[in-house]
C-alpha cells in the first residue's frame, strides 16, 4: 500500500489523506483549512476534485469542516462513506444555514467492514467532540494501516473497549492536535463537566445559560443532564432542537414529554413553521420568564435576551462557556459575555478538549505497535521523535507500507 498526504501534515485541519494500491485509490477526509471562511482553497488533486474521476471512494471520519468541508467539490460519481448519524447532523445544520448538501453518502457503521476494490476498510466508532466519529482500519496486500481521524478518551465512549478491538498495524496515521500544549495535562472527562455544572446550578438561583456548539452532542447531553438533575427546563433554540431531532439516539430531543423545550428567537413565517413541528415542546418568553431553566444561547441572540431580561431578572444567574477559549477573543463573543455579566450573570468555563491528550496518544501507539507513524493534524510532529524504534514520517508525498 501507498500513503499519500495531499494536505494535513504539519498543520491542524485541512486533512486530505490517500491510501492506495496499484488497483484501488481511496481518500480519507477532504477538509478545508481552519482559516478559510467564504473563499475556499480547493487543492489540485486530479481525479478527486476534477474530472475524470480516478478515486474509488472517499471516507469521512466526522463532520467538522476541516475534515468534510470539501465534499461538495468531490467529483459526483465518487462514492462517499460516513456515519449515518453524523450525516444527519451535518445535513440538518447545513439546511438550517441555507447551504446545500449536494452529496448523498453511503453509510459506515461500527466494525462493519467495507470492501472497495482490493482494499478493506473497517470503521471503528471513537469518541470526539463530533458525534458518530470513526477511525478507519485499512487492509490490503497483507498490510494494515490505521487512520485515527480526530479522537479522544475523555468522552462517554469506552476508550479501553476501543483499544481492545484494534489490531497491531504496519502504519499509524495519527492526529496530534493537543501536542502544542505548554503543559502535559490530562483532558477533563465529559462526565466530570456534568458534575461541575450541577454544582454551579445548585449554587445559583437565577437563570442559567450555556454557549456551546449545537453539533457537540456530548456537550448537549452534559447540559441536558445537569438541567434535569437540578429541576430546570432545558431550552433549545430551533437550530439546536433540529440537530437534536435529526439523530435517532438517546439524546435530549424536545418532544413535549422530557423537560426539554424549544424557543424562537427571531420571527418570520419560516421560523414559525419550523417551531410548529415541535408541538407541545414549544415555549414562549412569557412562560420562560416564570420557569427555572438552562438555555442554549449564542452571541447572535443578544437582542432576544435583552427582551427576556425585561420579563425576568438575570441576577445570580450563570453562563457556562462550553467552547474553545480562543473563540472568546471574537468581538461578538466578548460583547455578549460583558452584557451577561452586566446583568448579574457569573461566567463559568465548562469545556474539555475534543482531541486526544498525550497520554491517550501514547496508549493508542502502545496498543497498535506500528512500524511507521505518520503524524497529521498537528503543529508539533517532533513530539513523536521519542519513538526511536518506529519510523516517524513527518514530511511525505508518498509512503510505501
Amino acid at each position: 500500500m501507498e500513503i499519500i498526504i495531499h494536505r494535513g501534515q504539519n498543520q491542524i485541519g485541512g486533512s486530505i489523506v490517500e491510501v492506495a494500491t496499484p488497483k484501488t485509490r481511496i481518500v480519507f477526509d477532504v477538509g478545508v483549512n481552519l482559516d478559510e471562511k467564504e473563499i475556499v482553497d480547493v487543492p489540485k488533486v486530479d481525479g478527486l476534485f476534477s474530472e475524470p474521476a480516478v478515486y474509488d471512494a472517499v471516507f469521512v471520519s466526522h463532520y467538522h469542516s476541516d475534515h468534510i468541508g470539501l465534499l461538495n467539490f468531490v467529483v459526483p460519481n465518487i462514492p462517499i462513506f460516513m456515519g449515518e448519524k453524523a450525516y444527519n447532523i451535518f445535513k440538518s445544520a447545513s439546511e438550517y444555514r441555507g447551504k446545500s448538501t449536494s452529496f448523498k453518502p453511503k453509510f459506515a457503521y461500527d466494525k462493519i467492514a467495507i470492501t472497495i476494490g482490493d482494499i478493506t476498510i473497517t470503521p471503528f466508532l471513537c469518541d470526539h467532540s463530533a458525534f458518530d466519529a470513526y477511525m478507519f482500519l485499512i487492509e490490503a496486500d497483507e498490510k494494515k494501516v490505521l487512520y485515527t481521524g480526530d479522537f479522544r478518551a475523555n468522552g462517554r465512549l469506552n476508550f479501553d473497549k476501543l483499544l481492545s478491538e484494534l489490531p497491531k498495524v504496519d502504519a499509524l496515521i495519527i492526529e496530534g492536535t493537543t501536542l502544542t500544549r505548554e503543559n502535559n495535562t490530562l483532558n477533563i472527562e465529559e462526565e466530570f463537566l456534568e458534575e461541575l455544572a450541577i454544582r454551579e446550578l445548585q449554587k445559583h438561583k437565577g437563570p442559567a445559560f450555556i454557549m456551546m456548539s449545537a453539533m457537540n452532542i456530548e456537550r448537549l447531553i452534559t447540559a441536558y443532564n445537569a438541567a434535569k438533575a437540578t429541576d430546570r427546563v432545558f431550552l433549545e433554540d430551533i437550530y439546536t432542537a433540529e440537530i437534536a431531532a435529526s439523530v435517532n439516539s438517546e439524546i435530549p430531543k424536545p418532544n413535549g414529554k422530557l423537560p426539554a423545550k424549544v424557543f424562537l428567537t427571531v420571527g418570520g413565517d419560516e421560523n414559525h413553521k419550523k417551531l410548529q413541528k415541535f408541538g407541545k415542546a414549544k415555549i414562549g418568553k412569557d412562560q420562560i420568564a416564570k420557569t427555572p431553566f438552562l438555555m442554549c444561547v449564542r452571541s447572535s441572540m443578544i437582542n432576544y435576551l435583552k427582551r427576556l431580561n425585561e420579563l425576568c431578572s438575570f441576577e445570580d444567574g450563570v453562563l457556562f462557556y462550553g467552547m474553545w477559549k480562543g473563540y472568546m477573543q471574537q468581538e461578538s463573543t466578548k460583547y455578549f459575555i460583558e452584557f451577561m455579566k452586566s446583568k448579574g450573570v457569573k461566567l463559568r468555563i465548562l469545556h474539555t478538549s475534543g482531541h486526544a491528550d498525550e497520554q491517550t496518544i501514547e496508549r493508542l501507539i502502545s496498543t497498535v505497535s506500528p512500524k511507521s507513524i505518520v503524524p497529521v493534524h498537528t503543529e508539533n510532529a517532533n513530539w513523536f521523535d521519542k519513538y526511536t524504534e518506529i519510523r516517524i514520517i513527518k514530511e511525505c508525498n508518498k509512503i510505501i507500507v
